[in-house]
């Protein structure tokens, strides 16, 4: 059976200052619902991301600003960044982990500076909302091997689509540099690049 992470709750002090915050980012209000005085349900989905986040009142006992480790992803992380900024937010420096493996807690072991030759899942950035509670944008641009199910690609926005038909457009101008002639079936191409991209598997030459 399928679970599909739907949505995180939030915990915010001051609804309506959080929902300015996060609509400042340029994301989509699902819903803003008051059933009472003491009751009030927002939701809210960053672009492109198929699960949300919900805050409100009396929706959780976590304290407001406790949450961390919040992450987000994305293909252009400097692009990101700017955007984050003209939102609103005011987000680190893009940095990479010591160990090369994941972002340990807190600021240890931040190395600044993006990732090693820019390899995918290494570059981080860090922002948080009006409360405190903390989110990194991590850079993903092609997918380890069995993270995706091969059998399936998806887009979540005409943006992502956009950014793998760019990733598609410099391999293969690599390809024909390699062969030597242009390519006449290059929609072929690309479609098999920007699969394997998405699987993990290995991409055309």
């Amino acid at each position: 059976m399928d679970m599909k992470l739907e949505v995180v709750v939030v915990p915010v002090s001051d609804v309506d200052r959080a929902k300015e915050f996060y609509t400042g980012l340029g994301w989509r209000l699902d819903a803003d619902v008051p059933t009472g005085a003491d009751f009030r349900v927002v939701q809210m989905t960053p672009p492109g991301s198929p699960a949300s986040v919900i805050f409100g009142r009396s929706l959780t006992e976590q304290e407001p600003g406790s949450a961390r480790g919040l992450h987000l992803i994305v293909d252009d992380i400097e692009a990101a960044r700017e955007e984050l900024r003209k939102g609103g937010a005011d987000p680190s420096e893009v940095f990479h982990d010591a160990g090369g493996v994941f972002h340990h807690a807190g600021t240890d072991a931040r190395v600044p500076g993006p990732a090693p030759e820019r390899g995918s899942y290494g570059s981080f950035l860090s922002f948080s909302d009006p409360d405190g509670n903390g989110w990194l944008l991590q850079e993903i641009t092609t997918r380890l091997p069995g993270r995706l199910d091969p059998a399936t690609t998806a887009f979540s926005s005409a943006d992502d689509l956009a950014s793998s038909l760019r990733r598609a457009a410099a391999a293969h101008g690599e390809h024909e540099d390699r062969t030597g002639k242009e390519d006449p079936d290059w929609p072929d191409w690309y479609a098999r690049y920007m699969v394997s991209e998405q699987a993990g598997t290995e991409p055309p030459s």
